[in-house]
């Protein structure tokens, strides 16, 4: 079967998420419809994209995961947004739903109900992202 790139601005459609806690790095490659090369590429340019990782590296990709690398996909192939636009771009996103346009201050805590927060923050976004395209 012959793949044929979209149309810019236009993107297939993405299967959807089943109800799984952990997706290997091949499944998320294919929910978010990219390769894996692209993901663990993505990983070094959005921060914000850290999946767990156990032993021998292994990567292990939840659904707050899975949405934000779409979201990442969309606003690069959908939007032609380049890496850095991007970036600004789910930046933007997170200080606009903290309130005033600024980025907000790290709450007093752990870094890693920070980084949990971050996470359910950038799902709910996704989500309504996808609610809004009337997927």
């Amino acid at each position: 079967m012959a793949v044929t790139r979209p149309p810019k601005g236009r993107l297939s459609a993405l299967p959807e998420i089943p109800d799984k806690r952990y997706f290997s790095i091949s499944e998320a490659a294919v929910l978010c419809g990219v390769k894996a090369h692209v993901l663990r590429y993505w990983e070094q340019e959005f921060p914000q994209l850290d999946p767990l990782k156990r032993r021998g590296n292994r990567r292990y990709y939840q659904q707050h995961d899975i949405l934000l690398a779409r979201r990442i996909r969309a606003l690069l192939y959908a939007d032609g947004y380049t890496i850095q636009g991007a970036r600004e771009q789910l930046h933007r996103g997170v200080a606009e739903t903290e309130g005033g346009g600024e980025p907000a201050q790290a709450p007093s805590g752990t870094a890693s109900s920070d980084r949990r927060l971050r996470y359910l923050r950038q799902e709910l976004e996704a989500m309504l992202d996808l609610c809004r395209q009337g997927h």
